[in-house]
């Protein structure tokens, strides 16, 4: 494991600090996940997300054509490790840029590539993801949404759940069923939609934070040119293993929530008894444990980081991540929000600034348990791709899915 730069990647960095330090205002102990979703606020990610596109950070990897810089994957793990250190409005691009986009680079066709792939990376056209439905939770194979192809088009009709910025999304990807008469994992496929064709019925859903960035997605005889589908007939399942596998790629960048040292220093300016709280045997155990927590998940995005510097890709092993930050973030918030005794019940912006991301993770770290793998899935990929366990006892095995939901 490497933890130093090569010479030509400590070069880079110090390049990307250096204009982020000119066109970026630094952090508060926050990161640019937790973002608004209103007018104003999409309006300012896509002057950001533009002037990444201008100086060449918005699309690294990506050859040149399609508007990229034709750099490295370590090299776009170190502009996001150095851009989590200052406020800006990432979070209405992560899924789309991160994960969509990338899926039409990979399985569309040169039309798609040079239709979609430059007004997405200037930021112009913002993407989300369907995947995720009422009755699969998160198993996404158990997806009842169909497609029926009527001559050059497909007729989509069915619903999705959870799909992150939908309401202002202008595309989407979209995996349907087109064949119920084979095993759930096959039978499926990959499509571009446009979310804003008719019947497609977008409904924000309420969250407990007062935000709406989820929602639900009905499609009713929504018609789709078949050459808008990604990949082949029948082989979505391969195209999406291959859109969740861009969710390693972001390994090292962290969830920006409220973290072992931001508690530590809550601590310090909390009273308990008339001492600070940090004083407090309970209160140093419980920030030691998350601290020693925090240092390996460091490591293991180390491991990431010399893979991709390698040329390689990480593996399965990241899950570790997600599996140990989200509930140890959901932790960390509830016992900060106890640090402040009665006051706890209160909203962080009626007592103090500092309070206001507390507040934040202990609202958003529930539904990180849930996005991109729930806790159980993720220990069962680690336990059966990792550590090589027996995989779960498996009744719909090669059953026709007509057959499952009969």
């Amino acid at each position: 494991m490497d933890f130093s730069d090569t010479p030509e990647e400590a070069e880079f960095r110090a390049s990307v600090r250096k204009w982020l330090e000119a066109n970026a205002q630094r952090a508060r102990g926050t990161s640019g996940r937790f973002t608004g979703t209103g007018t104003d606020d999409i309006g300012a990610a896509k002057a950001w997300q533009a002037s990444k596109y201008e100086a060449g950070y918005a699309a690294i990897t990506v050859p040149e054509v399609y508007g990229g810089r034709g750099g490295t994957p370590i090299q776009a793990l170190i502009y996001r490790q150095e851009e989590s250190a200052f406020a800006v409005p990432t979070g209405v691009y992560e899924i789309g840029l991160g994960m969509c986009v990338p899926t039409v680079m990979m399985q569309g066709s040169d039309a798609h590539r040079d239709r979609f792939l430059v007004p997405a990376y200037r930021g112009d056209e913002i993407w989300c993801q369907l995947f995720s439905e009422p009755a699969g939770g998160s198993d996404i194979a158990a997806l009842r949404t169909r497609a029926v192809r009527d001559g050059d088009d497909w007729v989509i009709n069915g619903q999705k759940v959870w799909t992150s910025g939908a309401h202002f999304a202008d595309f989407g990807i979209l995996l349907a069923r087109t064949d119920p008469t084979v095993a759930k994992h096959k039978g499926l496929t990959m499509f571009i939609v446009d979310m804003k064709a008719p019947g497609v019925d977008v409904r924000p859903i309420e969250q407990m934070s007062g935000g709406a960035e989820f929602n639900e997605v009905f499609f009713a005889d929504v018609r789709i040119p078949d050459s808008d589908r990604l990949g082949a007939e029948g082989d979505g399942w391969n195209v999406a293993l291959g859109t969740l596998m861009m969710e390693r790629m972001s390994a090292g960048q962290g969830f920006g929530f409220f973290g072992a040292t931001e508690v530590l220093e809550l601590a310090r300016k909390t009273e308990i008894g008339g001492r600070p709280a940090s004083s407090d045997a309970r209160v140093r155990e419980r920030v030691a444990d998350w601290w020693i927590n925090e240092q390996g998940l460091k490591l293991l995005s180390y491991r990431a980081q010399t893979a991709l510097s390698k040329g390689e890709l990480p593996g399965p092993e990241q899950s570790v991540n997600k599996a140990i930050e989200a509930p140890q973030a959901q932790e960390i918030a509830y016992f900060a929000r106890q640090l402040r005794g009665q006051a706890g019940s209160m909203d962080g912006e009626e007592i103090d600034e500092d309070w206001v991301h507390v507040d934040r993770s202990w609202l958003w770290a529930p539904g990180m348990r849930l996005g991109g793998g729930t806790d159980e899935v993720l220990r069962n990929i680690i336990a059966e791709r990792v550590l090589g366990l027996p995989g779960d006892v498996r009744v719909d095995k090669g059953v026709p899915f007509n057959q499952l939901t009969s």
